[in-house]
């Protein structure tokens, strides 16, 4: 017998994984016909009615892209249900968010803790490039703690009609036809089970795992491993004269003191800073990074307290799978954090809602059954807008972040006033913005100057090792 050969997943495009499923369960029925003027009709998919009540959904995870999932789906006529284990986590986060995702999803100023219009990029040998001098005055980067976003979304899911259970996802039974239902089996927990809860299960017509990098949806369909870093981060309470440093500042730093393939951060909260760093490559030297943060940022934070320490897993690509039958990935479970940035609050948001649309969409607000042509309705839409995105910052994290000459280099670039400009349009809109042709070509030019300028001082600093 042939064997089958699964090609590895690229980018966002879809994978071989993607497109093996089912024929006998998964495919839609459709007719095809050609007139005798050449025009194609498509009849529409034959997918049954859900009678007596309207189509059951589960999202398990109640992070950004969970509740935003579960509020679209709430509103759009499907019956949902969200399962979460810990309703009060604090996830080790940045916590930034672009403008766009203010207005996008309505969210109310208050949650924001910080609307940072300054930012410092730190080189290894400590030159500071200050940034954010193209921002106009509405413009600002938000800083959110997870605990405060997360349960706000959530609360609005159940105010839309949405279902929040206080259970941990355990494992999911696969339906045996196209109609069946899937059965989530939960550790249910409430004042009337206590800390031990009881076991439980729900069946549901449809699952959309935002159950965050330890997905557990995901090895419920086999969507196969991929890189991830770990980020670990500290809160710490410092005295209020440093705390106004800090008022509208976030500081990035790099170096291989602070990560050989991510940065350190320090950003403002609403009475305490968030210190943290992230690797792929050298977890176990994690808190060597931490330290080496902490001691680049010592005068700005002494004096400081720690009040909480975090710790966390974070996905470097998406999943060879995020799709099977009528379970879908968002967030980090899918993967969708982005490398050189490390940016994923607002893409598991948007992703969360997207998928919910395409249910809403293909179950004609709840009325019929979904199948996978629906749910894929979502990774199509995702990938033609996004791919981009994450490609770039992919190349852009293997070109400047390889040594700390290249380092140098990016900080050195960080400082023009037009890389700025393109950057933050870019991030706060989540748009491509169009550039300058002759500005671009400047841009390249400089770009090669300073990648040349860090080769040579590489080969100089390598002289020196030796």
């Amino acid at each position: 017998m042939a064997s089958l050969a699964l090609k590895t997943f690229v980018g966002l495009r879809q994978s071989a994984a993607e497109n093996h499923r089912p024929a006998s369960l998964y495919n839609p029925i459709s007719i095809q016909l050609t007139t005798h003027r050449g025009i194609r009709i498509v009849a529409g998919k034959f997918s049954p009615k859900v009678t007596g009540r309207n189509l059951r959904v589960a999202v398990v995870g109640g992070g950004p892209a969970g509740g935003a999932a579960a509020e679209t789906l709430a509103k759009g006529g499907v019956e949902t249900f969200l399962i979460e284990r810990k309703l009060d986590n604090c996830k080790p986060c940045g916590g930034a968010i672009p403008l766009c995702m203010v207005g996008e999803f309505d969210l109310p100023l208050d949650i924001i803790d910080r609307r940072v219009t300054k930012m410092k990029m730190i080189s290894p040998s400590n030159v500071a490039v200050d940034i954010g001098q193209t921002l106009k005055p509405h413009e600002y980067i938000g800083m959110v703690r997870r605990e405060i976003l997360d349960a706000y979304l959530r609360d609005r899911a159940a105010a839309s009609g949405a279902t929040i259970i206080n259970g941990l996802f355990l494992k999911m039974d696969m339906p045996k036809s196209s109609d069946a239902p899937y059965v989530l089996h939960y550790t249910g927990y409430d004042s009337k089970t206590g800390g031990s809860g009881d076991r439980r299960t729900l069946e549901v017509d449809a699952v959309i795992g935002a159950d965050g990098a330890n997905s557990r949806v995901a090895k419920s369909i086999d969507a196969g491993e991929y890189a991830y870093a770990i980020a670990f981060q500290e809160r710490i309470k410092i005295p209020d004269d440093k705390m106004q440093y800090y008022e509208n500042l976030a500081e990035m730093y790099v170096g291989d003191d602070v990560s050989p393939d991510f940065y350190g951060w320090v950003f403002p909260k609403c009475d305490h800073v968030a210190v943290g760093t992230g690797t792929v490559t050298h977890k176990s030297d994690i808190k060597k990074f931490q330290s080496a943060t902490r001691l680049r940022a010592r005068d700005k934070i002494l004096g400081g307290k720690i009040i909480r320490v975090e710790a966390h897993p974070i996905p470097e690509h998406p999943r060879p799978r995020r799709l099977l039958g009528r379970v879908a990935l968002v967030g980090d479970a899918a993967g969708y954090v982005t490398k050189c940035s490390g940016e994923g609050i607002y893409f598991a948001a948007k992703s969360g809602r997207m998928c919910a649309e395409a249910i809403v969409e293909g179950s004609e607000k709840g009325k019929r059954m979904v199948e996978e042509e629906d749910l894929r309705k979502y990774l199509e839409r995702w990938d033609k807008t996004y791919w981009p995105t994450y490609k770039v910052l992919d190349v852009l994290q293997k070109v400047f972040y390889r040594s700390n000459p290249a380092r140098e280099a990016f900080v050195e670039m960080c400082a023009d006033e037009y890389v700025q400009k393109m950057t933050f349009d870019s991030y706060l809109y989540k748009k491509v913005v169009p550039g300058n042709p002759l500005e671009d070509f400047k841009l390249a030019v400089n770009t090669i100057g300073s990648l040349v300028r860090a080769n040579a001082l590489r080969k100089e600093m390598e002289k020196i090792t030796v």
